[in-house]
C-alpha cells in the first residue's frame, strides 16, 4: 500500500503537531514495514531529530516538483497520482481541495476545535481560515480521526458530522519517554539545568490557555521545600505570569527552561515528584501521558479531555481553583503511599495508549476505507457498463 501524509508538520515542527505526525508515521512503518510511506512537505527543516525519522528505509520525502503558494492545497494531487497513492492521510485538519475528485480516499485528524470554543485566543483572520479548513475537511473526507471522544463530540457539534465518519485513535508519545533513563544521564540532565532534588514540573508553551499563571497562584501554598520547573516556549502571556511571580515572591522557587534536545526532556520528566497540567482545554494532552509514562504521578484541569489521557487514578482539579490545586499537589508530596499508588495505577492505565495499539487501529482504519472506497467504484464501474435499455423497449416489455 502507498499511503500520502501532509507532511509539512512531520518534516518541520519540533512540537505538538510535528511530534504526533513523526510519531504516527514511524510507528506504522515500523509495525507495517510492507507499506511505502510517502510525507509531502513544501520544506524540510535541517534538525537531527527530523533527519533521523526522515531516514527510516520505508519512509519517502516528497518535496514539490512545481514549487508554489497553493501546492499543500492543490497543486500536490498531480503528485499523489504520479506516486500511485492508495490513501491519503492529512494529519493536521486539511486535505487537499478536490482530493475526493481525484478518486484517492482521504482521511483527516481533527485535534481539537479550541478556535471554536474559544475564539478570544485566536485572531478574526485565523479563525476564519481555521473555519474554512476543518469544515471543509471533515464534509470532503472519506473518515474523521478525532484525537478523543472530547474532540469527536465538538466535531458533531459544531460541524454537524454523522458519528459513523468519526472514529477515536487516540495518540501516544514518542517510545523515548517509555524508557528509563540512565541515573548517569539524569545526574547530567540536573546538572546542566541546576535542577533540585525535589520539583513539580509543567510542560507547554506558556500562553493563556495552558493556565501556569493558576499553578504559580498554587505555588504559594505548596510545600516550600519544592521547585516549580516549567519547559515551554513564552509568548506575551509569559509577563502576566512574571508580573504574579513577583507580586507572590516566587522567584527563587520557580525555573524556566526552554528549547529543551528532545532526548532530555524524558530525563526531566522521570525525576520530577509530580506533574502538573492546568489547560484550561486540550484536545487530548500528550504531556499527561508523557508523565504517566515516566511514572510521575498527574495533576490536571477538568473540563476538556484530559481525564481521559490521565485516567481515574489523576487528580482533577476545576482550572482556575489555585487552592483546589495546592491541595491535590500536597496530598501527593505528604502522602508517599498515594504517590505509590498513583504510579502504579497510572502506568497501568498508559498501557491503552500503547503504539502497537494505536498503529494496529490506524492501520485497521486506513484499511477499511480503501476496501469502501474500491467497492463503491467497482459498483459505479458496473453501472456504467450495464446495457440500457431504451425508454421504448421498457414500455414495450410492460405491455
Amino acid at each position: 500500500m502507498n499511503i500520502g501524509f501532509d507532511g509539512k508538520r512531520a518534516a518541520n515542527n519540533l512540537t505538538g503537531l510535528g511530534n504526533y505526525s513523526r510519531s504516527l508515521i514511524a510507528q506504522l512503518a515500523g509495525f507495517f514495514p510492507q507499506n511505502r510511506y510517502f510525507v509531502y512537505t513544501p520544506k524540510i527543516k535541517n534538525h537531527p531529530q527530523i533527519n533521523r525519522f526522515l531516514s527510516i528505509p520505508n519512509i519517502l520525502t516528497e518535496l514539490p516538483n512545481v514549487p508554489g503558494l497553493f501546492w499543500r492545497t492543490s497543486g500536490i494531487k498531480k503528485q499523489l497520482l504520479k506516486d500511485n497513492i492508495d490513501l491519503f492521510h492529512g494529519l493536521s485538519h486539511e486535505i487537499p481541495l478536490g482530493i475526493h475528485k481525484s478518486g484517492i480516499p482521504s482521511v483527516v485528524t481533527i485535534h481539537d476545535l479550541i478556535f471554536l470554543k474559544f475564539p478570544q485566543y485566536f485572531g478574526r483572520i485565523d479563525r476564519f481560515i481555521y473555519n474554512l479548513k476543518f469544515r471543509y475537511a471533515c464534509k470532503n473526507s472519506n473518515r474523521i480521526v478525532a484525537i478523543s471522544e472530547q474532540t469527536k463530540n465538538d466535531i458533531i457539534e459544531h460541524f454537524n458530522i454523522d458519528p459513523e465518519k468519526i472514529e477515536v485513535i487516540y495518540q501516544s508519545c514518542d517510545d523515548s519517554f517509555k524508557i528509563a533513563s540512565t541515573d548517569q544521564l539524569k545526574e547530567s540532565v540536573r546538572l546542566k539545568y541546576q535542577l533540585p532534588e525535589k520539583y513539580i514540573l509543567n510542560v507547554g508553551t506558556i500562553e493563556t490557555r495552558k493556565n501556569l499563571l493558576t499553578l504559580v497562584k498554587a505555588l504559594k501554598q505548596i510545600n516550600e521545600d519544592h521547585v516549580l520547573v516549567v519547559v515551554g516556549r513564552k509568548t506575551k502571556y509569559a509577563d502576566l505570569v512574571n508580573q504574579e511571580i513577583d507580586k507572590l515572591n516566587l522567584r527563587p522557587r520557580i525555573i524556566f527552561l526552554q528549547d529543551i534536545p528532545f532526548n532530555e526532556l524524558p530525563s526531566i520528566y522521570q525525576m520530577a515528584a509530580v506533574f502538573v497540567y492546568p489547560s484550561v482545554y486540550e484536545g487530548f494532552g500528550i504531556p499527561v501521558i508523557e508523565a504517566l509514562y515516566a511514572h510521575v504521578p498527574v495533576v490536571a484541569a477538568t473540563g476538556s479531555c484530559l481525564e481521559e489521557a490521565g485516567g481515574k487514578y489523576s487528580s482533577y482539579v476545576s482550572p482556575f481553583d489555585h487552592n483546589g490545586f495546592a491541595k491535590a499537589i500536597n496530598h501527593i508530596l505528604d502522602h508517599p503511599k498515594v504517590q505509590k499508588e498513583m504510579i502504579e495505577k497510572g502506568k497501568d492505565y498508559v498501557q491503552r495508549f500503547n503504539t502497537e495499539i494505536i498503529s494496529k487501529e490506524m492501520m485497521g482504519l486506513y484499511t477499511d476505507v480503501l476496501k469502501l472506497h474500491r467497492s463503491q467504484h467497482s459498483n459505479d464501474a458496473q453501472l456504467s457498463t450495464r446495457p440500457q435499455r431504451s425508454r421504448r423497449s421498457q414500455r414495450t416489455s410492460k405491455n
